[in-house]
């Protein structure tokens, strides 16, 4: 391990980003990709070169939060305000609607699965409940489970065996057994934090999940039995999403709302996705 492994830096300026930034998300070649970038219903592309500007501008009646990529490389966006999923073409840019299901709260962050069955949370905030939807290849939305807390990061173990969601308001992590058809079972409590917020939440090789605390300003290491191996400390405090990338999949790209930029810190280990996209 470096003297600069879980060193937080900035990595793109202060105020690029509106309030709403999220995402993020890192393509098969490198590029981050981040929403809300300069104003409302865009999304950013940072290169790998550190070159920021609009990659896509979405409708009018869209706003993204997660994105993913699927086998093909399309890029998939949660569009809370439309109540979709949208899927982007990333050499045309064309944007459809790849699943819309009108009884989604506000679809916020998505996770994959190898197979390209997709996993949304989808919270009320008003009520600070949430749901859990699966989406298939087709399109088709499954409804996995209602009637919980603010369901929030969502994320697949390495393995492919366990779906982790966390609740925001509640500081919940949920772990399920997952079966190779997106089926979910029984749901164990993984850790609950005493303070502050969570959003988003990935997965390392090792099946160690990196959640963002949201407030508190740092990414919290957890061990997959749920043990705190330790926090990493950002610049910024309201920590929205993060993803793996860079050329090893070891430099993590975290997304600060009060900032309105990106902050980046290294790994010991690659991210799931990143080794998913690159096998």
């Amino acid at each position: 391990m470096s003297d600069d492994t879980y060193c937080s830096r900035v990595f793109t300026p202060a105020g690029g980003f509106t309030a709403g930034i999220e995402g993020p998300g890192v393509d098969h070649e490198g590029n981050l990709y981040a929403v809300n970038f300069e104003r409302q219903h865009t999304i950013g592309r940072i290169t790998p070169a550190g070159e920021s500007s609009v990659f896509l501008e979405l409708p009018a009646h869209s706003t993204g939060n997660g994105i993913r990529f699927d086998s093909a490389r399309r890029m998939l966006i949660a569009d809370y305000t439309g109540h979709n999923i949208l899927r982007v073409d990333l050499g045309s840019r064309a944007i459809e609607v790849f699943a819309h299901e009108p009884t989604f709260h506000q679809p916020n962050d998505i996770c994959i699965a190898a197979n390209d069955i997709l996993f949304a949370s989808d919270p009320d905030w008003q009520t600070s409940t949430g749901q859990i939807w699966r989406v298939d290849v087709d399109g088709k939305v499954t409804l996995l489970e209602s009637g919980m807390g603010t369901t929030n990061g969502i994320e697949v173990s390495p393995d492919e065996k366990i779906l982790y969601v966390n609740e925001s308001v509640q500081r919940n992590v949920w772990a399920y057994d997952l079966s190779a058809g997106g089926e979910i079972s029984n749901k164990r409590l993984l850790i609950r934090f005493p303070d502050f917020g969570m959003d988003g939440m990935r997965c390392d090789v090792d099946g160690n999940l990196y959640i963002t605390r949201h407030g508190k300003g740092t990414v919290a290491k957890v061990s997959p039995t749920g043990e705190v191996l330790l926090e990493i400390q950002l610049h910024g405090t309201m920590c929205t999403n993060l993803a793996f990338g860079g050329e090893d999949g070891c430099a993590c790209y975290v997304t600060l709302a009060d900032e309105g930029n990106i902050e980046v810190f290294r790994t010991e280990r690659p991210g799931r996705a990143w080794q998913l996209r690159h096998k």
